[in-house]
């Protein structure tokens, strides 16, 4: 095997390496997993930030990582990355994001029709306590679905685990990695903050006669996605 030139990489440049990525496969490889969770859940723009923060500082965690790990172990980590264990991160946490939905969906819907007066209705938030485990996990599961995104390898990524190993410097590669994780989060959050969730607002909005019907197959859709991830037929 011939051997791998090094790379240096500046801060400002894995910022922009990231940018780059960001802007556009990113969004396409996150739009099959964050796409059925906001025409799922209620909210639009305005609570976007429930769905959003939780997976974006999954994979501004997983970056910053590999960054640091890079920096400490060399380039060991590109054969960790290519191990199974990564796509079955990535899907188990999907279909954790689904089964979570189903249950809270579940629980509101029996809190309106279950033993409830008459016109009032559940506060799943107020009501932790009675929901169902599963159904408490969605944020921890978004952040373990952000941190599979951001373990899966590309191009853009294996040039800052690369330039990490080069500076044999744990603390450099956190640098890199986080600089390419700012850069790539950037763009995909401003999308999915004011674009798919207004759209999935308006789908919800448009198909209210078919609620149920729309979070059923937004659950199946992360299922499958999930599975699919798991099994190795689909990468993201």
């Amino acid at each position: 095997m011939m051997p791998i030139e090094p790379i240096v990489l500046s801060f400002g440049a894995a910022l922009l390496l990231g940018l780059g990525y960001g802007a556009g496969p990113c969004n396409i490889a996150c739009l099959p997993y964050l796409g059925p969770v906001f025409a799922a859940t209620e909210g639009g723009i305005k609570k976007a930030w429930q769905t959003l923060a939780p997976f974006t500082l999954g994979r501004l965690t997983g970056y910053s990582l590999l960054g640091g790990l890079a920096g400490g172990l060399g380039l060991w980590v590109q054969d960790w990355l290519a191990a199974p264990w990564v796509r079955w991160l990535l899907g188990a946490a999907t279909l954790l994001v689904g089964l979570s939905i189903l249950f809270r969906r579940n629980r509101s819907a029996c809190g309106k029709s279950c033993g409830q007066p008459p016109g009032t209705t559940l506060d799943i938030e107020s009501r932790d306590d009675d929901t169902p485990p599963v159904g408490k996990m969605l944020p921890g599961s978004l952040f373990l679905m952000g941190l599979g995104m951001a373990l899966n390898p590309c191009a853009p990524l294996m040039t800052v685990v690369l330039a990490s190993a080069t500076s044999a410097s744990i603390i450099s590669g956190i640098s890199l990695g986080t600089g390419f994780a700012l850069g790539a989060v950037f763009v995909p959050t401003l999308v999915f903050a004011f674009g798919v969730a207004h759209f999935g607002h308006q789908i919800r909005h448009h198909l209210s006669r078919h609620r149920v019907a729309l979070e059923n197959t937004s659950v199946v859709l992360l299922m499958m996605t999930g599975t699919a991830t798991a099994l190795g037929w689909m990468t993201p």
